[in-house]
């Protein structure tokens, strides 16, 4: 469970507005999108070129990436592709959203989810869609217990020692993140990197990562994990680095 202690502890100081990196060329999407996101209390940044959207990203931590799938540059594949290439950027681990005017085949569609994109949101959208797509960005209720202090705590014994350790899992969720596929083809190889995870997990805290983790082991000790599966501890993998970046 997690504790007004734990929520204080995490976040050190009052969370702000959810800020979204809008990245579209065609003018009137950027601007019902844009005016839409603004009525749900939230603050857009707006670019029109994708070369842009990808230098403003790596400056700048956003809660959610809107990117376009096909902008002058690079579009919304060619963004996130570089963003989670780099652990420097401000945005690397941030949620992001395909967008397309496109009637986007199955396969494309799956192999947008694949490369890291959490949803597709199809233009024209009605408001609801674009609620829909905002509300995957996780509360501050729930960022602050994807961490549990206390558990963290209780293993570490202190908070200097906790930071430590938090430190160190951010660095290997990042090197794991880039292998995850490559692990994915060698059952025994990424059981042993699962049976590590777990146990810093529990050294930090991350017990939603931990118990990811354990499902996947569990998958992947019977049968090679399937894209679904991947992507679903891919999510835990990515939220617990937004947690720790935080």
């Amino acid at each position: 469970m997690c504790s007004e202690k734990t929520a204080r502890f995490h976040h050190g100081t009052t969370r702000t507005a959810t800020r979204v990196l809008l990245a579209d060329d065609d003018l009137a999407s950027r601007r019902f999108l844009g005016d839409g996101l603004r009525q749900m209390g939230v603050q857009v940044r707006t670019c029109s070129h994708g070369l842009h959207a990808l230098q403003v990203a790596c400056a700048e931590h956003f809660d959610l990436l809107l990117l376009d799938c096909r902008m002058p540059g690079a579009g919304a594949p060619e963004i996130l592709a570089a963003l989670r290439a780099n652990p420097d950027a401000a945005s690397y681990a941030s949620i992001a959203v395909a967008s397309s005017a496109e009637d986007e085949s199955e396969e494309h569609r799956l192999a947008l989810l694949a490369i890291g994109f959490s949803s597709i949101l199809r233009k024209p959208c009605t408001l609801a869609q674009l609620r829909q797509t905002l509300a995957l960005v996780p509360t501050a209720a729930h960022a602050a217990c994807v961490l549990d202090d206390d558990t963290g705590l209780c293993a570490s014994g202190d908070y200097a020692t906790l930071r430590a350790l938090r430190q160190l899992l951010r660095e290997e969720l990042i090197m794991l993140d880039r292998r995850l596929d490559a692990l994915a083809g060698d059952r025994v190889a990424l059981d042993e990197r699962l049976h590590r995870l777990r146990a810093a997990c529990g050294f930090c805290g991350a017990d939603e990562l931990a118990t990811a983790a354990q499902t996947l082991q569990g998958i992947s000790r019977h049968t090679d994990p399937d894209g679904a599966e991947l992507g679903s501890f891919r999510a835990a993998l990515q939220a617990t680095l937004r947690a720790l970046s935080d």
